[in-house]
């Protein structure tokens, strides 16, 4: 098959899937082509079925803002006609369902049919979607789509509640490459951030509001109370000085590391010992689930699609959002005792081989067969 993928190329769980469904995609001799504004972070290796086609948007004095959308289209269908794509699938639903849909009508004219698949991921739906500034034409552009995916039940279901959607969306999970993540531990990495033998918790998000990033600090002042720990944050975004500060007034900065933006997250799931996600809302989790592939438990709110991967007693604790007490105690439960410890480690690792990316990507490669 020859598929167009059109995604944003940064680091939030979006972006993350794209690229790495397009990868797998690729690696069974499928032609993936990436349709987006750069070449996505993690398309970092070289793969000979594997195009990357940049939206590039030209700047005029008449605009205050670069029609982005339109120019997307007019690559989709430039890529689209000059590849003879056989389907589109688009990740995240603003703008590049809009996007798709104009695209498919233009190459309709020029005698071409394309179907377009869209996949909802979270905040399209949850929170920019629910912008009067944005619904009508998000509602739009999925019942437009051939087919829909949500990446939670819960996702989906909140879709059917927001808009009004007339068709089928079928939950296809995220997924993860188990074998990536199953690193061996670089001693020489660990003893730098825990040099006294600490227990490490882990939080990587974008730092935006919903994530909660200084109950994350909170937390892990409580367990440093009892058990000696390091935190390290990994990732970037406006709530990060706020948590930054919070760790100076708590009198823990020195156990604390913001390592910023990672790639390779695998190197650092490896070395830890428990991964934190008091988040507001989660439509999925997918960095609990690199988490959990890692072999690394999971403290959580039960808030979204996060109780479909994270199995309270199990693979870590899912607590309500703002229980820092509750957070603190589960998470201290698990670190206090070796035994237990390794059993939530090994309960995770065996639970997130269920989204393995080997048993996720033929559900979208069936999905597409419909339509070819």
């Amino acid at each position: 098959m020859r598929i167009g993928i059109v995604c944003y190329p940064t680091f939030g769980g979006s972006g993350v899937l794209a690229t790495e469904l397009g990868k797998a995609l690729a690696d069974k001799g499928h032609q993936v082509h990436f349709i987006t504004y750069q070449q996505p972070v993690r398309l970092n290796e070289f793969n000979a079925n594997i195009f990357y086609h940049e939206v590039r948007v030209a700047t005029y004095p008449l605009f205050d803002y670069a029609p982005y959308e339109t120019v997307l289209s007019s690559t989709m269908v430039d890529v689209i006609m000059n590849n003879r794509l056989d389907l589109l699938h688009v990740h995240y639903a603003i703008p590049h369902a809009s996007a798709a849909y104009m695209a498919k009508k233009i190459v309709e004219r020029q005698g071409r049919k394309i179907p377009v698949i869209t996949t909802l991921h979270g905040t399209d739906i949850t929170l920019v979607g629910r912008d009067k500034t944005f619904a009508p034409v998000v509602a739009f552009s999925i019942n437009e789509s051939d087919a829909i995916t949500a990446v939670s039940q819960n996702l989906r279901d909140e879709t059917y509640h927001i808009f009004d959607i007339k068709k089928e969306i079928q939950v296809i999970y995220n997924f993860v490459d188990v074998t990536r993540f199953r690193k061996k531990p670089i001693d020489a990495f660990r003893k730098v951030i825990a040099p006294n033998g600490e227990k490490i918790l882990l939080h990587a998000s974008n730092f935006r509001a919903i994530k909660r990033v200084e109950d994350v600090v909170r937390i892990f002042a409580e367990v440093n109370k009892r058990i000696r720990s390091k935190l390290l944050f990994v990732g970037d975004g406006p709530e990060r000085p706020a948590a930054e500060n919070l760790c100076r007034d708590l009198n823990l900065f020195d156990d604390m590391r913001f390592v910023g933006k990672q790639e390779q997250m695998e190197e650092i799931l490896a070395v830890a010992d428990l991964f934190v996600l008091p988040s507001e809302y989660e439509s999925f989790g997918l960095a609990a689930l690199e988490a959990m592939a890692a072999g690394v438990p999971v403290v959580s709110t039960d808030v979204g699609g996060l109780p479909e991967i994270n199995v309270n007693g199990i693979t870590g604790y899912l607590d309500k959002v703002g229980d820092i007490g509750s957070m603190s105690h589960h998470a201290i439960e698990i670190l206090q005792n070796e035994s237990t410890l390794k059993t939530f480690k090994d309960n995770a690792a065996e639970h997130a081989k269920k989204f393995d990316i080997h048993n996720i990507v033929p559900q979208y490669e069936a999905l597409y067969n419909k339509f070819l």
